[in-house]
Order: C-alpha cells, then structure tokens, then sequence
C-alpha cells in the first residue's frame, strides 16, 4: 500500500457496485456512473490515532487528517475551518415538552455555511492534482464557497445558478472572483451545462457527488460532533437533504469512527428532511424505492434543498434505512414559522434550511416518529444572516411629543 506518514487512503470505490479504483489519479464518477467513496487502511489509523492526539490538534476540520485524502498535507486550502458550536435550543424545547434538543451551528464556517467543509476538500484536492479550472452548478452556498477556496487556491472558477436563487449568493459569487451565471432552470439543468461545456472548456465538473473529495470534507461533521458530544452520538438527526452529501459522509463518519476504535456500534437514527414543494427522497423512502425519480417543477423557500433528483439518491436513502431512521417533508409555512420561533425563543438565527430541520421535528414528535426523552441533533447549515428577513422595524420622530407608553 502507499501512503504518506498523512494519508492512509487506499483505493476509491463505487458506492453502487463496488468496483474498486486506484488512489492518487483525477476521478470524477465510476464507469457505473455514480459516487466514488474513499476508503481508508483504518487498522493502520487505529494504531496512530488516539482521543488524546485529537484533543491535542487545534479545532478544525483538518485535525482529523488521518481519515482525510489530501497525500501531501501542505496543498491543504484553509480559510478558518473552526469547529461549529452545538447549542441548546432550551425554550424550544420546553415549548414542545422535550429533553434534548440541539443545533449544530453551521453558519459559523467560512462564507457562511456547511459547503465550506465540502468545498475546502475538494478543492484542495483539485490544486494537489494540479487542475486549474473547475466549474459547478448550485442553489447559492455551494458556489460561493468554491469561489472562496479556488480564490485561494489561484484556480479560475464557472458557476452556474438557477435564476431563483438568492441574490447575496450571486453577488457573494462574483465577489470571490468566480464567473456566474443565472440559469433558466433548477441546478440539475445547471449541471447539464456543466457537463455540456466540460469537452470543451476543459474544466472539472465540481458538482455534488461527482467527484469523491467533497464527501470527505462533509463528513467531518460527524467526526467533530461525536467527539464534542463525549465520544457518543445524539439518538436522531435532522438533517437538510438536497444533494445529500452530508448525511452519506456522517454515515460514512460513524462507520470510520467504529473501525479505528473511537466509538462502539451505536448510530444515531439519520433524518433527512426535505421541502413539500421538492421531496423526491421522502417520496421514494415511502414507496421503499431504492432510487428516487426527478421532482416536475420543484417550488420552496429554502433553496438549499431545492434538488429536484440527486446522484447520490441510493446512498441517502441506503443509509437512512440502515440507521433505522426516515425521509419527511414539511411546508414552507412551517419551516418560516420554525425560523421565526427560535430566533426569538433561543436567539439562534436560523436559515430556511435549518428551519425544516426544526419544523420536520416538530411534525415527527406530534405523529409519534420520535420521542420527547430522545436526543435530537438539528443542523443548520447556513447563517439566516445570508437570506432575506422581513422588516419589522418601526420608526420614530424624535423632533415630535413621544408616547412612551406605547413602546
């Protein structure tokens, strides 16, 4: 096997059939067309990593280098990868007659949300392997955080978004110094163009799930939360699902957790919680399919689940049956309502994304799916900073009579 004194990586693999691919090359997806997992020599970290040795190392994603691809840890890009507070969400939890509830703060990376860690990989990645243009669709948080890390890493970066999506993404976008472009369409048609204009343009197709390295950047936030929660893990988690990429990496997380010692077999029931206006995750884990079939004209607030098919739909839904967890969708009325109450019961400032979460567990406590003496982890995946709020200022006259009464 060859691997450097910081990366035990040994092969890739395809998350469908198996098939196994060599390490250190450029890959995008496998000859079967779907995810490429890497896979680890984990007996040989087990004997190098230690609870101790990670409490040593500064919090960031890229303590946990053992179980990271990166061959040569100084191509790393790093741009502030703190790890992300868990917050107890105390009124909300007593408003709805619960034990434990939590949130995972991701709105504390750099741009501003969870993408940071996908991106931080995979671009490290792109500037080991010496690629100098890539190219991407997305709904908004993706984008800007691969501007921001190919920025740093002098790579020319092409974004492709629906024309819905946010318009502080697209500026963010521009600002970082990637070309974007608004597209009539949902962000699957944006990777069609992606993959239209790869032949030609000669870029790399960044796109979720179609290259390895962003997964591993993801499942970071399974690695760091078991760790901050004690060396055990929450009994549910609510989890935002567009591409997925998260909640496959934190499966993957547990299972490499478990190999090296660090944690016993217990896992978390994973819940991936989509919009009603976009669900075709949630449709197909009700009708026990094991692939979920395109969402016609997907419609809803938090854009960052407006994925109306997903690459990685067999492994989202192979990992929320393994855990013995479920797929729900929840309306936009309810997920506003979420964002609003917890801002202004716990002053967690959640965006539309991380409010589903809320409003999906919400839903699942009522219909009997959890219960109240059960952990629940929720993750935000953004600061609500980012997204629009509405305007509940007043105004005063300071040169008129005052009625302080009234205020």
């Amino acid at each position: 096997m060859t691997y450097t004194a910081h990366n035990f990586v040994t092969h890739l693999e395809c998350g469908l059939t198996g098939e196994h691919y060599p390490a250190g090359q450029v890959h995008q997806l496998s000859a079967a067309g779907r995810p490429l997992l890497v896979r680890y020599d984990l007996a040989a970290v087990r004997e190098v990593l230690t609870r101790d040795i990670l409490a040593s190392r500064p919090a960031t994603l890229w303590k946990w280098r053992e179980l990271l691809p990166l061959a040569d840890y100084d191509n790393r890009i790093e741009l502030g990868e703190v790890a992300t507070p868990i917050l107890p969400l105390a009124r909300t939890a007593t408003r709805l007659g619960v034990e434990r509830l939590w949130v995972k703060d991701e709105g504390r990376l750099p741009t501003g949300s969870f993408k940071a860690r996908g991106l931080a990989m995979a671009l490290s990645m792109a500037k080991e392997f010496g690629i100098t243009r890539i190219a991407m669709p997305t709904n908004g948080n993706a984008g800007a955080a691969a501007a921001a890390y190919a920025a740093a890493a002098g790579i020319e970066t092409v974004i492709f978004a629906p024309e819905e999506t946010p318009e502080i993404n697209i500026r963010e976008i521009a600002a970082l110094g990637a070309r974007v472009y608004r597209v009539n369409g949902q962000i699957d048609d944006c990777g069609k163009l992606v993959a239209a204009g790869r032949e030609t343009q000669g870029w790399f197709d960044l796109s979720t799930l179609k290259e390895p390295y962003r997964i591993e950047g993801k499942k970071t936030m399974g690695l760091e939360l078991v760790e901050q929660m004690g060396w055990r893990v929450p009994d549910v988690i609510f989890y935002p699902t567009g591409g997925g990429t998260g909640l496959i990496g934190m499966w993957k997380a547990f299972a490499e957790l478990e190999a090296i010692g660090l944690i016993g077999p217990e896992r978390p029931r994973m819940i991936a919680v989509q919009a009603e206006g976009c669900a075709p995750i949630v449709r197909a884990f009700d009708s026990g399919e094991r692939h979920a079939v395109r969402w016609d004209d997907p419609a809803t607030v938090a854009c960052g689940i407006r994925v109306p098919q997903a690459v990685g739909d067999f492994l989202i839904l192979d990992a929320v049956r393994e855990s013995g967890g479920f797929a729900i969708a929840v309306s936009d009325a309810a997920i506003e309502a979420a964002v609003d109450s917890v801002a202004r019961d716990d002053g967690t400032l959640l965006c539309p994304e991380g409010g589903a979460t809320l409003a999906a567990y919400e839903k699942a406590l009522a219909l009997g799916l959890v219960q109240p003496d059960e952990e629940a982890l929720l993750f935000n995946c953004a600061t609500g900073l980012k997204y629009p709020l509405a305007d509940h200022s007043r105004t005063l006259d300071r040169h008129q009579p005052i009625d302080w009464s009234a205020i």
